[in-house]
Formats: C-alpha cells, structure tokens, sequence
C-alpha cells in the first residue's frame, strides 16, 4: 500500500525536483502539496508549486497556500539562490492547476482528521506551517507517522555560518518540531550535500530527450551558477528530494538516533541544529538524523522519476 504523505514546501528549485519525485512514485499517496514563505514569498512559491505542477500533469494533488513569514520574526528569503521568481531559468506559462480554496493548515487538519492511517509529513520549506497544526491541533499528532525534513545540519550552516536556511527562517518554528513528541527524521546538510547534481546527472537528463528532463537540466543550470557563486560548489546539491526519498525507501538514507536541539537566542547561531551525536548532553534521543546517501541510488530514483513525465 502507498504510504499517505503532505509535501509541505516552499518551491525552489530542489523542491520542484521534489514535487516530480513525491507525485511520480508508486510507493507514496501524494495527498496535498502545501507551501510556506521561504526561499521566495509565499505568493511565488504557491505560484511555482502551481507552474511544476502544470508541466508535468500533476492535476489530482491539492495546492494550498499556507503561512506568509515565521511564528515570530520577519521572513527572510532564499533570492540569492533561487532568484526574483523562485524558480528561475526556464520560461514558465500561466499555471493550469489551481491553488486550493482551502488553507495550507485547513487542508493539512482535514487530511490527518480523514486518513485511515496515519500520514507521513514532508516539509522541505520552514517549518512554520507544521509547528501550527502541532501547536493548534496536539489531538491530531497520533494522525502523523512521521515527519520527515529537510533542513538542519550536524556540522556548519549554509544561510549563516551555523545555521541551515530552512531552520534559520523559522527557528521557533521548528523547535516546536522537535520538542513535538512525533517522530523526526532530519535530513540535514551533510547528506544532501551528497546529492550533487554533476555533469554526469545533466548528460542523463538530456538523454532523456523528455520536455520534462530538459526543464530540469534548465532548473539545475541556473541553481548550479547560484551555488558557485555563493559557496564554490562546482555542482549543485539537490537537498530537498532526499527527504522525499527517505520516506521511498529508507535504505537509501542512512540515519541515527540523537537529540537535538534548535538555538532560538544565540547572536550569531540563531537557527543552529544542535545535535548531540556523542550524547554529551544526557538528553534523550528525539530524532533521526541522516548521515549517509546511497548516492547512485538515489539518483536511479529520482532520473526514473524524471524519465516517467512526458
């Protein structure tokens, strides 16, 4: 049976790659795809969710607009990485697929209230628009199996020198997460930097010769100019298709269990995972964290997952 899951996103050029991956696979009942403020605005991000969706036929999904900025502080937005649309490099058309009547945490409520089972989480975004329901709604944390994230990190930031964007955008946010009770999985920058989109990756894409594997070649092109120019990658790393990919087949994303912890205070790390992986703090254990990819694995899924849109 497909596992029920809610992409919660904030599309992004890693996150449209995650949308094809979550929708195209056998193994996952893509329930909704809800988005938040992060790399660009709220607005712009439901509108790219909308634009990936209308490319590639993915018209049964529910696209709902959820939070506009953090629990408690300003949004700062993903533009020096993603550009002024959120999704530049390709020429979009005017969207075909509707946005939802309802509300990202209307529709996320509803869906857990409904399932049969319990439902898996998949925020690639902020957390903002999960710490809500868990916050508003603690009735319904018996509803989610799981919540598995991108964002965090057991080593140095990529938004500050600490700080991982999608944690620093909404860190009390995301403190709510892992204090929740409900089982995290963390899949932090040092595993999706071991997703990098090479020049092997873009040959396979264009072998293709798929509307859909060009589009990405194109997506990737652009995220690979920002990635050199901001931190010297020579390839880019495709973070958020690994949570995807983790909920797929968990093998392919090795984990281990540890506290962590999210800094709401600190000057200059505000927006730190902090997390334990010698347990010196004697705090117990309240996630997984990802530490390891099976790189070529994952890219067998996610170019197959690519290769089945027309």
């Amino acid at each position: 049976m497909p596992v029920p899951v809610i992409l919660d996103c904030d599309p992004g050029h890693d996150d449209a790659l995650a949308i094809l991956l979550a929708a195209a696979s056998p193994a996952l009942d893509l329930l909704a795809i809800t988005t938040c403020g992060g790399n660009q605005t709220v607005e712009k991000c439901t509108l790219n969710a909308r634009r990936v969706c209308s490319v590639a036929g993915i018209t049964d999904v529910p696209i709902a607009r959820g939070a506009e900025g953090p629990l408690m502080r300003s949004l700062h937005i993903g533009e020096y990485v993603h550009g002024v649309s959120g999704l530049d490099g390709p020429e979009w058309g005017d969207p075909t697929v509707p946005e939802s009547e309802e509300s990202a945490h209307a529709l996320i409520v509803r869906l857990l209230r409904e399932s049969l089972e319990p439902v898996v989480l998949i925020p690639t975004g902020p957390l903002t628009n999960i710490a809500l329901v868990l916050a508003s709604h603690p009735e319904l944390k018996p509803k989610i199996r799981e919540i598995v994230l991108m964002g965090g990190s057991t080593e140095r930031g990529n938004d500050t020198p600490y700080a991982e964007f999608n944690i620093r955008v909404d860190p009390e946010a995301a403190d709510i997460v892992f204090r929740s009770g409900v089982p995290v999985t963390m899949c932090g920058l040092n595993v999706t930097h071991q997703a990098l989109a090479t020049p092997d990756v873009l040959d396979r894409l264009r072998a293709l010769g798929t509307r859909m594997g060009d589009l990405c070649v194109e997506l990737l092109t652009f995220f690979s100019a920002s990635y050199l120019k901001t931190w010297g990658f020579t390839s880019p790393p495709v973070h958020d298709p690994v949570a995807v990919a983790r909920v797929i087949d968990p093998s392919l994303v090795e984990v281990i269990p540890a506290p962590v912890s999210i800094e709401t205070q600190g000057r200059y790390t505000a927006g730190a995972t902090c997390v334990d992986l010698h347990h010196l703090t004697g705090e117990p254990d309240n996630a997984l964290v990802a530490m390891r990819l099976d790189t070529p694995r994952f890219w067998d899924l996610l170019i197959g997952a690519i290769a089945s849109y027309a």
